[in-house]
């Protein structure tokens, strides 16, 4: 079985694991998430905060396999959160009621178990309601 992807920068504080592509590949700079795992991507810690590119709700189970979580499903918003200057990002949105969702809002980087009944559960990326708004022109 193919071991999966690293999603989150080995360090703290959360960030995503993006790659970059280097120099001698034709699309050289581009960015990418999650990180491809080749040695021709350079590893790169994503920003925490983007804006709502667009959304949709999960309202039934994934198929399984793959699909490993729990057995007792409960619907989900799942987002492409804009990472201003890096990259689009397809993420859970948590935090905030489905009809309170809207398109261009800012989100913060989070992360959701897949499993919140699992002993040593699987970590995903997440997007919550940011707590201040984005900055025009952030550093």
């Amino acid at each position: 079985m193919a071991q999966a992807a690293a999603l989150f920068m080995p360090d703290a504080p959360l960030r995503l694991m993006g790659g970059r592509a280097r120099a001698e590949r034709p699309d050289a700079g581009r960015i990418v998430f999650p990180h491809p795992g080749t040695s021709d991507f350079d590893t790169v810690a994503l920003g925490t905060q983007g804006t709502l590119w667009s959304y949709t709700i999960q309202r039934f189970a994934p198929k399984a396999p793959p699909y490993a979580g729990p057995v007792a499903f409960e619907p989900w918003a799942l987002g492409y959160v804009d990472l201003p200057g890096e990259v689009i990002v397809q993420a859970r949105l948590v935090g905030m009621a489905f009809d309170a969702i809207r398109i261009g809002m800012p989100l913060q980087l989070t992360r959701v178990a897949l499993d919140d009944s699992a002993d040593d559960p699987l970590w995903l990326p997440a997007f919550a309601p940011a707590e201040a708004p984005l900055a025009e022109n952030a550093a």
